[in-house]
């Protein structure tokens, strides 16, 4: 008997998985046998058996669940889908707002739309590497990352869609537009012109262009019509809407003339070739503009240290200790400042004007002078003695009160250097010994 109790309360709770309040019913709460109930009379010869509602209702089929709901993800083909989208808009629209119908159909919509990307734009095996005008693209295989293609000005949607990236200029676009894409690595430029344009804002006028972008040709006008032109400050020529997104970078004409590193508007490309041409010395500020140093402090203090660690150079290249320390791999991102002291980059400016190029190149210079000064006797070894007053601490080139030579490289103090009359002692020997050699009769060649 109790086997056939429990038996019942079984069949009650589960015959019907559609009716929810049987699942709201609490757990202390007895459930009814439904053997006590009386039985439902019996069905005149000829009557459908759904003309009883009860029934219907405890069996879960007054509802078509075996229907395709409206907008379900069922389609095919790229005209179904299209259908099933539309039908999915009508039905949220009717749909009161806010409502979890509303919500579930918006979902649907959703994965409607995605489908049907993902039907105009398969996901085929494609190659992983893709050489096109000079472009060397790799196929990305990062999913959750949401980019904007270069070509088409379009989201990529890395889920479902194959997309590629440039190694040399990051140029990103759909795998489908890759054969439609007419502009040119950027980094080769870079490799075979490495050179700013230094004028400002060089701009000729649209008449210059014919009307058209400067670099996809496509009309554009100042009024907006067909396309609007927006000016590059870098370059000083118009471009069209799809080849200028307003992207943000710092001139270097304005940063060498002005000092000014306010970022301005500028074209894709140039943007492209700015970020590629930012960490190259190819700046000559002694030539460009001499007079910045006159202005600009920091840049006094930066060459000094750059002068300095030139002179440090030979003692770390002659002495084992610095070597097997690898003291030079200290400047490794800027290996410029350790070849001359003339050339600058843009990033060297930027930091310089941020505070930031001092603070580290200062602190380098402390860390090689320690090691000449102090942590090494052979680089001590090196060291020089005064010839003009002979005393005194033994002097380094790099010191602030020395002065060096021009001509034997020869260190003396700077009071003494400057306030003796005579040339340098060590310069004024090599010549007289120059001259007694000349001087000295050859051999007898008859004898």
């Amino acid at each position: 008997m109790e086997y056939d109790e429990k038996l019942a309360r079984f069949r009650q709770v589960h015959l019907n998985p559609f009716n929810k309040q049987q699942h709201e019913q609490g757990a202390g709460e007895e459930a009814p046998d439904i053997t006590s109930q009386a039985r439902l009379p019996e069905l005149p010869p000829g009557e459908p058996e759904f003309r009883c509602p009860e029934r219907v209702m405890d069996l879960g089929l007054s509802e078509d669940h075996f229907a395709r709901p409206v907008g379900l993800f069922l389609a095919s083909d790229v005209q179904q889908l299209r259908q099933a989208i539309q039908e999915c808009k009508q039905v949220i629209l009717d749909l009161p707002e806010h409502s979890e119908k509303q919500k579930d159909a918006v979902v649907r919509l959703i994965h409607l739309r995605l489908k049907l990307q993902e039907l105009k734009d398969p996901n085929e095996d494609e190659p992983n590497i893709r050489v096109l005008l000079e472009h060397r693209f790799y196929k990305e295989k990062s999913k959750s990352v949401k980019q904007t293609c270069d070509k088409c000005n379009t989201v990529i949607w890395g889920l479902i869609q194959t997309w590629y990236t440039c190694t040399g200029c990051y140029y990103r676009c759909h795998s489908k537009c890759l054969n439609l894409i007419s502009k040119p690595c950027v980094r080769s430029k870079v490799s075979h012109q490495a050179e700013y344009e230094l004028n400002i804002c060089p701009e000729a006028g649209l008449d210059s262009q014919d009307y058209r972008c400067a670099e996809c040709r496509a009309p554009i006008s100042l009024r907006g019509v067909p396309s609007e032109a927006r000016q590059c400050d870098y370059t000083g020529q118009y471009y069209c809407s799809h080849c200028h997104w307003n992207d943000l970078a710092v001139i270097p004409a304005r940063v060498v003339h002005n000092w000014d590193f306010e970022p301005r508007k500028v074209s894709r490309g140039s943007m492209r070739y700015l970020a590629l041409m930012m960490s190259r010395p190819v700046l000559r500020l002694r030539e460009i503009n001499p007079l910045l140093f006159n202005y600009v402090e920091e840049l006094v203090e930066i060459r000094k240290l750059r002068q300095d660690i030139l002179l440090m150079k030979p003692y770390f290249i002659t002495c084992r200790e610095a070597m097997a320390a690898r003291l030079l791999l200290q400047l490794q991102d800027r290996q410029h400042f350790v070849e001359n002291d003339e050339m600058y980059s843009v990033q060297d400016l930027l930091d310089t004007h941020t505070g930031r190029l001092g603070c580290s190149l200062a602190e380098t210079h402390t860390l090689f002078a320690k090691h000449i000064k102090l942590d090494c006797e052979r680089c001590q070894a090196k060291g020089f003695v005064c010839e003009l007053c002979r005393e005194g601490d033994v002097l380094f080139p790099f010191d602030s009160h020395t002065s060096v030579c021009a001509d034997c490289s020869a260190v003396f103090h700077r009071d003494c250097y400057y306030d003796n009359s005579t040339t340098c002692p060590r310069c004024a020997r090599l010549t007289l010994r120059k001259q007694s050699l000349f001087r000295e009769p050859g051999p007898d060649l008859d004898a």
